[in-house]
């Protein structure tokens, strides 16, 4: 069975296009007779597309006891052969082997996700020795209690906590996060993240399969498994079909004591237009969810996604644009004004390698413009901030630590200013000239301006709406306060997001997520539906979900969810229409009114019409 299995999966979908065109042009050799031929052209279609549908059949039967519909085609195909109508049997196999193909391309199986991941794991780890001395080694080679330090850029190699030196370290790939946090002594680190600025030692606590980034790797891994797979409904229908269908072909050959009656019954209860309307609906939604900029890559992702009644949003670069922006510019100095504050803080950044320092000065210059004044002494202080003499004043811009170290004194102004920002969920930067405290930036992450509507759409679609966001509570809040959402969760690792989901869904809820990040690539894949950010998103995160939004617009997600219940409605009408044509050429089948070669004829126009009817999903727009 084995060596069975092998030859049915040979070649893939170049060999199904390829079996099928020389199917077709046998097919119209067999009805128009160009050339005379030593047997029927029938024959090529049954050869091409009978025999693995055949082989199918009885692998199912045999090692699983599967009956699925193409147990219901085998017995159509042998019926007709028998009888010698054999453009009936070539005919059904075509049709066959169209709807599978159709439904075959509407699958993206083929994921690199795990291996990009793995990717990120680190491979060597500087490892200290008595003597102050390191060496290189391999990261799996390291062990709990090793003394290890991690330069400026390199990634960090296991779990541990940092004994000394002062960094920033992105952590997206565990919080999703896009700025760097700063860290000192005393902090924990995790591997997988990457150290930016500043050198610092560390003492591994956590290695091996026990580290961070091998958690995640095992989250994406088993987060598949908890995601069955949606069975069709002509397999899900096939058991009762082929009862049905040899209980109406013995009864009708024992009344009428014709045979070839029996046998039209088998191939008028053949499910052509049955198994076609399923995947010609996909089909023609995926066309239409791809002009509307979706990449659908699971081939039952918008049949889930019909189902969904809670939608979980990650926040940075989902429902926000994940680049920070100065919000506000306070002086507590009376002899300055907040211009000339966010001017001097401007020039300090601007050769700072930090995402926020970056951000203060792409602001200043989207506001303001010119020239910014001249800068000396420029010195970045890792897990601090900068230091520069700016037009002659000596200005420190960072965060609380840098001023208490530099011996500047807050002023109730500025604490007030400071603590107002971080209240609403903003990141300050705090300034100091000449020994005295100055001033404050606030920044926040820019929300999207169709989150709003898009939220309030979907909540009149039925759909519960839910934050989670590896962020702090108080971001969380002023995005959730801003847009609407219905619940919101913050400070979630991955494995917090992956509970969340596994929680609702266990409740009967069907989850849509939609991320971004690395982070989010467990609960995409274990979501009923995820969704990944496909400009701004990870690879990983874009490669375990099973649609991509190509352009980020996420208004546009009201739409397909629209799209995918609409769908549903003309995949139903197409199985209603199918078995009430099927029931009717049975009846006619029966009397005798009905021929093989006719009956298949009747199935072709049942076919037509499920793909025409199909067809008008490409054009649908959501009222």
């Amino acid at each position: 069975m084995e060596k069975l299995e092998k030859v049915l999966s040979w070649g893939g979908t170049r060999r199904d296009i390829v079996f099928l065109v020389l199917s077709g042009l046998a097919l119209l050799v067999s009805i128009l007779h160009p050339f005379p031929l030593p047997f029927d052209a029938a024959w090529v279609a049954i050869v091409l597309c009978g025999v693995p549908i055949l082989l199918e059949a009885i692998v199912g039967l045999v090692t699983r006891f599967d009956i699925k519909a193409d147990v219901l085609v085998s017995m159509a195909l042998v019926a007709s052969v028998c009888i010698g109508e054999d453009f009936a049997a070539g005919e059904v196999a075509f049709i066959m082997q169209l709807g599978a193909l159709l439904e075959e391309l509407t699958v993206a199986r083929a994921r690199a996700g795990i291996e990009k991941l793995v990717k990120l794991t680190p491979q060597t780890a500087r490892v200290l020795d008595g003597s102050g001395g390191e060496r290189i080694v391999p990261a799996e080679q390291v062990r709990v209690g090793d003394r290890l330090r991690v330069l400026p850029g390199e990634t960090i190699p296991v779990d541990g906590v940092i004994t000394a030196g002062q960094t920033s370290v992105n952590q997206a790939v565990m919080t999703g996060e896009s700025l760097p946090v700063d860290l000192g002594p005393g902090d924990a680190v995790s591997s997988g993240t990457v150290n930016q600025f500043g050198a610092f030692e560390m003492e591994a606590r956590k290695v091996g399969e026990d580290s961070s980034i091998q958690r995640m790797i095992r989250l994406v891994q088993s987060a598949d498994a908890g995601k069955a797979k949606i069975v069709t409904l002509a397999d899900r229908w096939a058991t009762w079909i082929v009862v049905a269908a040899l209980t109406a072909a013995v009864v009708t050959y024992l009344v009428t004591r014709e045979p070839i009656r029996s046998v039209t019954v088998l191939v008028v209860f053949c499910p052509c237009a049955l198994v076609l309307a399923t995947p010609t609906a996909i089909m023609a939604a995926i066309g239409n969810a791809t002009r509307h900029g979706f990449l659908v890559r699971e081939g039952d992702a918008l049949e889930r996604l019909s189902q969904v009644d809670t939608c979980t949003f990650d926040k940075t670069g989902t429902l926000t644009f994940g680049t920070p922006r100065v919000a506000a510019c306070t002086s507590c100095l009376a002899e300055l004004d907040d211009g000339r504050l966010y001017a001097l803080a401007a020039a300090a950044e601007l050769r700072s390698e930090h995402p926020l320092g970056k951000a203060v000065v792409r602001c200043w210059r989207a506001e303001h413009g010119g020239a910014l004044p001249e800068v000396t002494d420029f010195r970045m202080v890792p897990g601090r901030g900068v230091a520069a003499t700016v037009d002659g004043l000596a200005l420190l811009a960072g965060n609380r630590a840098l001023l208490e170290e530099q011996g500047v004194t807050g002023c109730g102004a500025l604490d007030a200013a400071a603590a107002a920002g971080e209240a609403a969920g903003c990141t300050v930067i705090l300034v100091a000239l000449d020994g005295r405290a100055a001033g404050c930036l606030a920044l926040e992450d820019t929300l999207r301006p169709d989150a709003g509507a898009m939220l309030r759409a979907l909540r009149e679609s039925g759909v519960t709406s839910v934050l989670l966001t590896g962020d702090h509570a108080r971001a969380a809040r002023r995005v959730s306060d801003g847009l609407g959402l219905d619940r919101v969760r913050a400070d979630c690792r991955p494995e917090d997001k992956l509970a969340y989901i596994d929680e609702t869904q266990q409740r009967g809820h069907r989850v849509c997520m939609v991320g971004d990040g690395i982070n989010d690539a467990p609960a995409l894949k274990r979501a009923w539906v995820g969704i990944a950010m496909g400009g701004v998103g990870s690879d990983i995160a874009v490669e375990a979900a099973d649609i991509a939004l190509v352009d980020d617009e996420i208004r546009q997600l009201p739409h397909l969810l629209s799209l995918s219940r609409r769908m549903m409605t003309t995949i139903r009408w197409n199985l209603a229409f199918s078995m009430g044509l099927n029931f009717l050429a049975i009846a006619l089948a029966v009397t005798g009114r009905l021929e093989p070669v006719v009956g298949a004829l009747v199935h072709n126009a049942g076919s037509v019409f499920v793909i025409l009817h199909s067809a008008l999903l490409l054009r649908w727009k959501r009222r």
